[in-house]
């Protein structure tokens, strides 16, 4: 068993960074950090503004290298092209011009890979049928969103970098690229998501990554990033007071949520029975797992997620 579980996880294994240290100036903007990304899976990474995500991404991009540690994508430097022309990036820094329509664009990308998708295929993925004969220049912002999606895709990349992809995009348009992420992955496709939207991150990714100071300061799954730092979520209309409510075993903290009250405890079947025990008036009960944006404020101290 032993001899093949090494090989296996070499095989899956799509991008690491290995105690990576990035500097600039004075400034250590990664210390050490480590990363891995595995093939099929969505990965969210996550931190405060400052906390390494760009940097992260521009040496898996292969547009910067470190200072100490080492990258790898697909088993060699990213800054080769056989490991660029295996990649895909949606970023935010992109400057695309304007005069040109859709297709036009996308057959330019295209045209940058040796093995392409077929051009009527990015225009269904990136859900593009509408707008593919229209300028740059003459798209809103979610639309233009949808052609950056695309354009990551033309060359039927191994490895998708995605940076704040829905922003500006209307619910239909947003829930159709989470469709589309989904299928990336179930198609073998590795995906890093950067989003300060904490909900798509709790929607999509497999793992989350939580960095802050050029360093992980948390991974797991979503559930296990909620369940392990903010514990359990009741909120309940009680005409119990607020100190009692605070004394009771496990409970970490409560705040007020209109006519009713939020608490958060580690074990909340204990509060639920103490509860309906103490008030025969108890109503609007609910039981939920806390939401990651909770999480990840306790993580890194309060500081907004940031792209």
């Amino acid at each position: 068993m032993s001899t093949l579980s090494a090989p296996l996880a070499a095989l899956d294994c799509v991008a690491t960074l290995d105690s990576a240290v990035k500097r600039y100036g004075k400034i250590e903007a990664l210390r050490g950090l480590d990363l891995t990304l595995r093939r099929g899976e969505v990965v969210a990474l996550l931190g405060p503004n400052g906390a390494g995500k760009t940097t992260t991404v521009r040496l898996l991009l292969g547009l910067i290298s470190p200072d100490e540690g080492r990258v790898r994508v697909l088993g060699r430097d990213p800054r080769t092209t056989r490991a660029r022309t295996r990649i895909g990036a949606m970023l935010q820094v992109a400057r695309v011009p304007e005069a040109l329509m859709v297709r036009e664009h996308i057959a330019l990308f295209r045209s940058y890979y040796p093995r392409p998708l077929p051009t009527a295929e990015v225009i269904q993925r990136a859900g593009l049928e509408d707008i593919q004969n229209r300028r740059f220049g003459d798209l809103s912002g979610g639309q233009r969103q949808r052609v950056l999606f695309g354009l990551a895709l033309c060359g039927d990349p191994d490895l998708v970098f995605l940076d704040e992809p829905t922003v500006g995009m209307d619910l239909q348009s947003r829930r159709r690229l989470w469709e589309e992420i989904r299928r990336l992955a179930a198609r073998g496709k590795s995906v890093l998501l950067t989003t300060h939207y904490l909900e798509e991150a709790d929607a999509l990714a497999n793992r989350v990554v939580v960095i802050d100071k050029g360093r992980v300061i948390r991974e797991g799954t979503p559930s296990e990033i909620r369940h392990g730092v903010s514990g359990r979520r009741i909120r309940c209309v009680t005409r119990l007071a607020a100190g009692y409510l605070h004394s009771l075993p496990s409970v970490l903290s409560l705040q007020q949520d209109r006519e009713g009250v939020v608490i958060y405890a580690e074990r909340p079947e204990e509060v639920v029975r103490r509860l309906l025990l103490e008030d025969e008036s108890l109503h609007g009960l609910e039981v939920s797992a806390a939401p990651l944006e909770d999480a990840f404020l306790a993580l890194t101290g309060g500081n907004a997620a940031q792209s």
